[in-house]
């Protein structure tokens, strides 16, 4: 049984990371382009590097928002659907 509740921590673990990661990595994408923008330009202003960050996280999530929310139904399912197995 502690290894089925371990398996379901380390799912939960993994599903979190998996549904993070297209934010994740388009904040970290649009801020090196920001700043290799900024390093050639010399322009130093924190408002250049938050703003554009911020709107292409903001799209990412909107546009992958149906693919998010079925992978946490699924997950959701087999959550609900392992409970009885717990029981001893």
């Amino acid at each position: 049984m502690e290894a089925k509740l371990i398996g379901l921590g380390v799912q939960t673990f993994q599903i979190a990371l998996y549904l993070a990661l297209p934010a994740l990595l388009t904040g970290m994408l649009a801020g090196l382009a920001i700043s290799i923008f900024q390093a050639t330009t010399q322009i130093n202003e924190m408002t250049l590097s938050f703003i554009p960050k911020i709107i292409g996280v903001v799209i990412v999530i909107v546009l992958t928002m149906p693919w998010m929310l079925n992978e946490m139904t699924d997950f959701s399912i087999g959550v609900f659907n392992m409970i009885p197995t717990f029981v001893e």
